[in-house]
């Protein structure tokens, strides 16, 4: 039995537009839906949702077969929440909050088996089909792939350092917070922030990584693709429910 093959972390390589979906609903009734979408990947959220370790378990079963690869944002930038996922098969994650290069690093080290990280080592986790995978312990890292989080000035101001990071594969800038640490709370829409981002895509590129944004706003999301971001969630789970229950609830209310 082979490793799979990470093909979220291949297309990234290969330069390749990837458009994504956040998933915040916890469910693997929504993960099974959406993972036959048509999406190249789908995030799993942990920081800012009630999503726990068997919850994850089911929606990466569900998501089995499904266009769209699962990518997993730990609450923290954990080694042992992040072995506790790895563990469980996820490939690919989202580190939230780096500030800094030393940060990034730690990020890539808890996902990495030594002599190359400070991964724990499971013989018969359900990454490698229980044991069924050959070599799995030589193989598994050169299928993790790492996101790093930027959403702060101070993380602004050494996105090139964190970007160049060995082993960090993309660089996603998370726009709420950014605009909070500029003063805008609640506003990532305003103009400065938005210079900001714009200016960002420029410096993960020149470090020779791929850029990742999220907004639920089509013609935002279109514009950061053509800025040459490379991996975009161009909306969530939750603001798709809403949006459209809103409305037909409204269309038959009033």
């Amino acid at each position: 039995m082979e490793l799979p093959v990470n093909a979220f972390k291949k297309a990234l390589k290969e330069g390749k537009p990837q458009i994504g979906l956040w998933s915040s609903l916890g469910s693997n009734m929504v993960a099974e839906g959406i993972a036959h979408s048509g999406f190249d990947w789908i995030l799993l959220d942990t920081e800012h949702s009630p999503n726990e370790l068997p919850g994850l378990v089911s929606q990466l079963q569900a998501m089995k077969g499904g266009t769209a690869t699962p990518i997993v944002r730990p609450a923290w930038n954990d080694a042992v929440l992040v072995k506790r996922l790895l563990d469980i098969g996820v490939q690919s994650l989202l580190f939230p909050f780096v500030q800094t290069p030393e940060e990034a690093k730690r990020a890539v080290a808890a996902t990495r088996y030594p002599p190359h990280g400070i991964r724990g080592v499971a013989t018969t986790a359900r990454a490698s089909n229980f044991g069924r995978v050959k070599d799995y312990l030589k193989k598994a890292n050169d299928e993790i792939c790492v996101l790093v989080q930027v959403e702060t000035m101070e993380a602004i101001g050494r996105l090139r350092e964190i970007a160049s990071v060995d082993g960090v594969d993309g660089v996603f800038i998370g726009p709420s917070d950014l605009a909070a640490s500029m003063g805008h709370l609640g506003n990532f829409q305003h103009a400065d922030v938005q210079k900001v981002i714009t200016a960002a895509i420029g410096e993960i590129r020149a470090a020779g990584k791929a850029g990742g944004y999220l907004t639920g706003v089509e013609d935002e999301a279109k514009k950061r693709l053509a800025e040459g971001y490379q991996f975009v969630a161009v909306g969530s789970d939750n603001g798709v429910l809403l949006k459209n229950t809103d409305a037909l609830a409204q269309r038959f209310k009033s």
